[in-house]
């Protein structure tokens, strides 16, 4: 009995392990589901808590205007959580997207860049503005085959401290458009 106790807490030790992020996913453009970037210079993937994934870390929608809204979640450091939301709007194929409109969190109808850092409420929150920008670059639209892929980088204010700047670069995506 007492093996069994042991073996169930190194198990369950084990599962709660955060997983080192060594790298960014390739820039790929097949459709391969990845997203990742460097957040003030630190790897950022999306990922679930421990060895039990999440379904909905990484979700993609478009929209038939041509928007393109991604969503990225990471929870491996639960209950601190992390989560990109961005919307790259009338997106027509290949090219550069700008992230600098004003807009409230969330919006449908204009591009922006938000980034939040919570544990179960929000202990701060990024987002892009006509004065923090950023940009994505679409390499690949292919709505025939639900696949576009891109680049991405900006930086955005906290909704709370506008001093305060987060940096976002290298940023990558190549996703299927359920």
């Amino acid at each position: 009995m007492k093996n069994f106790f042991a073996f169930c807490l190194l198990l369950s030790v084990l599962a709660a392990c955060k997983k080192e992020v060594k790298d960014l996913p390739p820039a790929t453009q097949t459709g391969a589901n990845t997203f990742g970037a460097k957040v003030d210079g630190a790897l950022w993937v999306p990922q679930g808590f421990g060895s039990i994934p999440a379904s909905n870390i990484l979700e993609s929608q478009l929209f038939s205007n041509g928007n393109l809204r991604i969503r990225a979640r990471n929870f491996s450091s639960s209950p601190n959580e992390t989560e990109f939301d961005m919307l790259v709007a009338g997106i027509t194929g290949p090219g550069v997207y700008m992230l600098n409109n004003n807009v409230s969190y969330p919006s449908l109808l204009a591009s922006f860049g938000y980034y939040v850092k919570r544990k179960l409420t929000p202990e701060d929150e990024w987002l892009t503005s006509a004065t923090t920008t950023g940009s994505v670059t679409i390499t690949r639209f292919d709505p025939a085959n639900r696949i576009v892929s891109g680049t991405f980088e900006f930086n955005a204010a906290s909704i709370y401290t506008p001093s305060k700047i987060l940096a976002v670069t290298e940023g990558r995506f190549d996703l299927t458009i359920p």
